[in-house]
């Protein structure tokens, strides 16, 4: 049996953040660190990363998601780091219009050990502008 509190802390060190445990999992919230402006206004709630995992089985398996803010010049290697690594992208989409910059949002899955899945993001994210960071409760 895994010590799912141990391994919700090995996830989020591997992803810089910090675990938040539920009944069946883990998720890590980080925050892309750039100015957006919406509608001519400054907005700092519109660039959240997501990370989780969930339904870990007795072979150590599990359902792992993330929903990662993507500039539009990010997207090409993001992308194709992720594939590269065999993990699924499931949805590429914006969230808000009369963004500047433009912004868009990649959803990634996978079913496989949780430490592999954060250790593939977590290389993912140095292809990206800035790395993602803890978010502090704004």
């Amino acid at each position: 049996m895994y010590d799912i509190k141990q391994l919700g802390d090995q996830f989020a060190q591997i992803l810089n953040g910090k675990a938040e445990m539920t009944k069946n999992g883990c998720s890590v919230s980080l925050k892309r660190s750039f100015p957006v402006h919406i509608q001519g206004r400054p907005s700092h709630s519109v660039l959240p990363v997501g990370i989780s995992f969930e339904s870990l089985d007795a072979n150590g398996h599990a359902l792992n998601l993330g929903e990662i803010t993507l500039l539009e010049q990010e997207i090409p290697n993001f992308s194709k780091s992720v594939v590269s690594q065999g993990l699924m992208v499931s949805a590429l989409h914006n969230h808000w219009i009369f963004t500047q910059p433009n912004l868009m949002y990649i959803h990634i899955q996978s079913v496989e050990p949780p430490l592999s899945f954060a250790r593939k993001v977590a290389h993912a994210f140095t292809t990206l502008t800035s790395r993602p960071i803890q978010g502090n409760n704004e």
